[in-house]
């Protein structure tokens, strides 16, 4: 599975934006790794520069001296649909009544197919075929309206998932779905004499540049940002909180801050709670690295067995572009983990890790574990099983490809050649993602959609193919 995208903005006259917008990409590279993309304005033009690649290919120093402004906003970008090209990486560039716009997305719009064909048959010629020039489109549209009408405009059009960050010559905008499904944070600049605000997709960001985390940009909400200061404009049809618990699982970095807590401590309860549905005597617990790490530690603690690393992960060779020759390709997850084996050898190991989605990494990891010695391996899974799609901006399989969609429990064990299997229960997994069961303990405040089937927005998906079924949509 792989996210959308990470979204960044910062608001910082005197600094400079685009070397701070670069290091936030760097702690966000793990929600994207296609392409990356920065814009700067100075109060009068928005520079951009953008390129497929890692933060670390698409820039170098000359190229950021020459953005240069108070206002940047950046891009890290992952597709789930049609090709990933240049032409749709972000932040995109728009004009308006108001000058250029500058945007980045994350999510993804299920109105979309609708909203395109009328922006169309309303004269409007469209650059991309991604969703985020849409949202671009209909705040432009609204020609000669203040900031604020335009922003309740946009969002009461959209339908889906959307984390949104935007400029203006002079202004710094950010809005959330009304679900809120994707995440959202605010932050400010006030250390060592610096000031400035931060809007960012984690909290994780904030923290590599020295900016604090003020709150979470709540469902629905807008803020607009620029030289009077900061104003908040509230949803104007507030919905039922839907933030997509798979961020919890497994995308947020453990460093981030979701519900004003550390996305750590959320997945070390999971652990927490695995020990208790399934315990078992072993030798040892170990996870799969990374987003795994936390909840095995937690497992551990539960368990009083102790904790071992038995993989390490070479945590740069995925992200290579120099494709592996067959023979290397045909060694799977051997490329991705080396197996520790005097930690192994004879031992009865709890191997925790997030999800199984289709199994076939699963199942190589379960047989590299044995051959390195591993007299049995126990899996246990800090999510139910995974049943159903996501249209909401994961990439997942589909239903035929889902292993829990086709398989039980005991049928997908014996695939993967397990000794055990055990998914944390959905009440288990919604009680240790709150921190306290008084607290919003209904799991509708939780899009779960991929777990259980229903889904926080629901669109015909045959109605919206019909609309134009000659193009091949880019989700973004």
């Amino acid at each position: 599975m792989k996210d959308k995208c990470a979204v960044f903005g910062i608001y910082a006259p005197g600094l400079n934006t685009a070397n701070l917008t670069y290091f936030s990409l760097f702690a966000l590279q793990h929600r994207g790794q296609e392409s990356s993309g920065i814009a700067v304005s100075n109060g009068e033009k928005i520079f951009l520069y953008k390129d497929m690649g890692l933060v670390s290919q698409v820039f170098n120093e000359e190229i950021l001296e020459n953005l240069n402004g108070f206002i940047g906003i950046g891009h890290n970008r992952y597709s789930t649909t049609g090709h990933s090209s240049l032409q749709n990486a972000q932040p995109l560039l728009v004009e308006s009544d108001i000058g250029p716009l500058a945007l980045a997305h994350n999510g993804n719009l299920i109105n979309y197919p609708f909203l395109r064909k009328n922006l169309i048959e309303n004269g409007e010629t469209l650059q991309t075929t991604c969703d985020s020039e849409i949202i671009a489109k209909i705040f432009a549209s609204l020609s000669g309206k203040p900031l604020q009408e335009r922003l309740k405009h946009t969002i009461s059009k959209l339908a889906g998932a959307f984390s949104v960050v935007m400029s203006t010559k002079d202004s710094l905008i950010g809005f959330r779905d009304p679900q809120g499904i994707r995440p959202l944070c605010l932050g400010q600049l006030s250390k060592n004499g610096d000031t400035g605000w931060v809007i960012s997709s984690e909290s994780c960001a904030l923290q590599t540049i020295g900016a604090d985390f003020i709150r979470e940009i709540q469902p629905g909400e807008g803020v607009i940002i620029d030289k009077t200061g900061i104003k908040t404009i509230p949803s104007a049809a507030p919905a039922k909180k839907s933030f997509c618990i798979f961020e919890k699982i497994y995308f947020m970095r453990p460093d981030s801050i979701s519900d004003n807590e550390l996305i750590y401590e959320t997945r070390f309860r999971m652990g927490q709670e695995l020990a208790r549905e399934s315990f078992i005597l072993a030798d040892g617990v170990m996870p799969i690295p990374d987003s795994s790490v936390p909840s095995a530690i937690g497992y551990a603690f539960e368990s009083k067995l102790p904790f071992f690393e038995g993989l390490i992960k070479n945590r740069y060779i995925a992200r290579t572009f120099i494709q592996p020759e067959e023979r290397l390709r045909k060694m799977g997850v051997r490329l991705k983990f080396n197996p520790l084996k005097e930690q192994l050898n004879g031992k009865k190991v709890i191997v925790v890790d997030d999800s199984i989605v289709r199994g076939h990494t699963t199942k190589a990891i379960v047989a590299l574990l044995k051959e390195s010695g591993a007299e049995e391996v126990h899996l246990r899974i800090t999510s139910p099983p995974i049943r159903h799609p996501c249209n909401l901006g994961i990439d997942m399989a589909s239903y035929e490809e889902l292993i829990a969609n086709n398989k039980t429990v005991e049928q997908i064990c014996s695939y993967l050649g397990a000794d055990s299997l055990h998914y944390l229960t959905l009440e288990g997994l919604f009680k240790s993602a709150l921190k306290k069961r008084s607290e919003n303990s209904d799991p509708n405040g939780f899009c779960a959609a991929c777990l259980t089937g229903k889904y926080p927005i629901f669109l015909n998906a045959d109605k919206a193919s019909d609309l134009i079924p000659e193009q091949k949509l880019t989700k973004c």
